[in-house]
């Protein structure tokens, strides 16, 4: 059996990948696949978050959800408070910056998407795109011929299984690189689970949709991350709908 890799990936969406029912206000599917190498996950990145939650809620079994802090919802309902949230948003955002992660993103713009470019649905091809992406900066640092652990949160079972089935497909070689990528392994958590690289790829993902839906408004967590993104420099408009930053 081949060791293990020096990296631990987790991945987390923003959006549905529903064609047909479109919400006007966020068009858009996106992908974020985050990239850890396990020593800084352990000895960094786990501790700060551990902190950051011991400061705001005085215990760890917090989850922190995008959503429900956008929405202020749930545990989080103490934000309503302008000057917390200030606070609490600027902390987070700052904590996110400062760790050290890499991120392969995708996001598709629905009403753009050119169908007969883009066959598959938007989370197929999303997830096409991050994992080549992903062997792209393995192969880079010496890692192909280690096993390499992808963790994504649970949805639903027939969700998962067809997760699962796109990903080993795109691992078998249905991919634009036309290679398989033999020692890459999906898994499936519960966001209640409370990982700390679940947490962080969820606060990534939408971020990184509203570049694309809404480019001109302020948005200072993407701000944080923007030179995490695998292809910063690259970052474009194309006309088929597929953005890969």
């Amino acid at each position: 059996m081949a060791a293990h890799g020096d990296y631990i990936f987790y991945a987390d969406e923003s959006g549905d990948h529903s064609l047909t029912s479109i919400d006007p206000a966020y068009p858009a599917f996106s992908l974020s696949l985050c990239a850890f190498r396990k020593s800084d996950y352990c000895s960094r990145i786990i501790p700060s978050f551990l902190s950051f939650k011991f400061k705001y809620f005085g215990h760890d079994a917090i989850v922190l959800h995008e959503r429900e802090i956008r929405k202020q919802t749930g545990a989080f309902t103490f934000l309503v408070d302008l000057r917390t949230r200030e606070a609490f948003m600027e902390d987070l955002t700052a904590l996110v910056g400062r760790s050290r992660f890499a991120i392969f993103a995708a996001v598709i713009d629905k009403h753009a998407l050119k169908l007969d470019l883009f066959p598959s649905n938007p989370y197929g091809i999303s997830l096409r795109i991050c994992l080549q992406s992903a062997f792209r900066y393995l192969e880079k640092r010496g890692q192909i011929g280690l096993v390499h652990h992808f963790i994504f949160e649970k949805r639903g079972t027939k969700e998962d299984q067809d997760l699962e089935l796109e990903f080993r497909r795109i691992v078998d070689g249905a991919n634009d690189l036309r290679i398989r990528f033999p020692e890459f392994n999906i898994h499936f958590s519960d966001k209640r689970t409370n990982s700390t690289g679940m947490q962080i790829a969820d606060l990534t993902a939408r971020p990184i949709g509203l570049k694309i839906v809404r480019p001109t408004q302020a948005n200072r967590s993407y701000d944080a991350i923007a030179m995490k993104l695998n292809n910063y420099k690259r970052f474009a408009r194309p006309s088929s709908g597929v953005y890969a930053p």
